[in-house]
């Protein structure tokens, strides 16, 4: 309950400060730190740690920062070059999500691979997997700086172009210990007396989306799997043929050349398969998004959980007065039927007065809280949602076609073995 109470409390805290800011951003500005400031990942590097008996690896990324537009609310430098870690990656999206609770913070790429087939790397360390990563983490950025509200952070500024001196600018803002506290809370099972209809059904298409997304990437792999594998079959075949022309005088030269072709098809999977995986990480983001959409219906759950427990502490500290008028509050009084004397029963019932006003002041304040938590991650939800669709549209219409090409070419190639066996004599 503590853990709930203080990730409540950060929540507050931290739409009390945000809110009003945010509000009157989201109305007024029209332009985004992407709009002015061109963002790209251009490099990773592998790095050792200094650890004297363990050798640790790591990787880093260069972020190259370039003003495109002049007249950017904060100072930017004319050209930023910053390198930066994963994990720090981490840290600014952990930051974002703790200071604007209310707000799909964009997802990160996946540290790990996930929905592999045996022809994905599983090394961290691969080349393909690293350059993936680094541009997830490039749309990453850009999606943060086209953030109406989170690119107006000092310290995603900061982030980009300032290298010396952010670890500890973001760590002097307290975030790591609101960001433990908000782990622990919604880790808490939650059930409210009158759920936000709004709030479960964005919940509900959330998980949907999720369990959708998973399944479809799923399903991609084994296809994928299969179709590499069948694919590198026509790779015997050309064999079969080329060492068949060999022998075969009238048949070798058609011979030899539908071999090259079997060749062709098997040689030509794996490039194809290769850009399928970055459709698969287009996915993977949408998947994650998901989760993030989630998050931000769990901290309205927790903040309308607090709305409730004040609620019914006011209605308990009523009764409390009631019975305090009648002079048998006590427990003494209740086991042996005494009543309070007037006196004692006057300081009482001013004490619970008291508290009574002091609770409803704080119903007052959390109901304008989550009045405008809701508000704020209504318009973000919209706001994603318009975003989701466009994008989700716009991958699949690329791996559909990706299937169409492929599957032509291999049409073609098909068309050109019969060429060649028919131009046996």
């Amino acid at each position: 309950m503590e853990a709930e109470q203080d990730i409540i409390a950060v929540a507050n805290e931290s739409v009390k400060q945000t809110s009003s800011n945010s509000q009157q951003s989201s109305d007024k500005i029209t332009k985004t730190l992407l709009e002015y400031l061109e963002i790209s990942i251009t490099e990773a590097e592998k790095k050792a740690t200094p650890a004297l008996n363990i050798r640790d690896y790591f990787t880093v990324y260069l972020i190259e920062t370039k003003v495109i537009t002049q007249g950017w609310s904060a100072k930017l430098a004319n050209l930023g070059l910053v390198w930066r870690r994963y994990t720090e990656f981490e840290q600014l999206r952990s930051y974002l999500e703790t200071i604007y609770p209310w707000t799909i913070v964009p997802p990160l790429p996946e540290k790990r691979a996930t929905f592999t087939w045996e022809n994905t790397p599983s090394d961290t360390f691969d080349p393909d997997f690293i350059d993936r990563r680094r541009a997830g983490l490039e749309t990453f950025l850009h999606r943060v700086a086209d953030h109406p509200i989170l690119c107006n952070d000092p310290l995603v500024a900061s982030f980009l172009q300032q290298e010396d001196g952010w670890n500890e600018a973001i760590k002097e803002t307290g975030y790591l210990q609101t960001a433990e506290s908000k782990l622990k809370a919604l880790s808490v099972s939650i059930r409210l007396r009158n759920p936000d209809k709004q709030f479960e059904e964005v919940k509900a298409n959330a998980v949907d989306l999720q369990s959708n997304l998973s399944n479809v990437l799923d399903i991609r792999a084994r296809l994928a799997s299969r179709r590499f594998n069948m694919y590198k079959m026509h790779g015997a075949l050309g064999k079969v043929f080329s060492e068949w022309s060999a022998i075969e005088k009238d048949m070798g030269d058609g011979l030899q050349k539908a071999g090259h072709f079997f060749d062709s098809i098997a040689a030509g999977i794996g490039t194809a398969l290769e850009d399928e995986e970055l459709i698969a990480d287009h996915l993977k983001e949408y998947l994650f998004f998901a989760l993030s959409v989630q998050s931000v219906c769990e901290r309205h759950e927790m903040l309308q959980l607090e709305l409730e427990q004040a609620e019914d502490l006011v209605s308990s500290r009523i009764s409390e007065k009631e019975k305090a008028q009648q002079g048998r509050s006590s427990l003494m009084s209740r086991l042996f039927g005494s009543v309070d004397t007037e006196e004692v029963r006057d300081i009482k019932v001013g004490q619970i007065d008291q508290k009574i006003q002091e609770g409803e002041e704080s119903v007052r304040e959390l109901q304008l809280s989550l009045s405008e938590f809701s508000r704020n991650a209504s318009k973000d939800i919209d706001l994603f949602n318009q975003k989701k669709v466009t994008d989700l549209k716009e991958t699949f219409s690329i791996y559909v076609g990706m299937q169409i090409k492929m599957t032509r070419k291999v049409l073609q190639t098909w068309a050109n073995i019969r060429d060649c066996i028919d131009s046996i004599p």
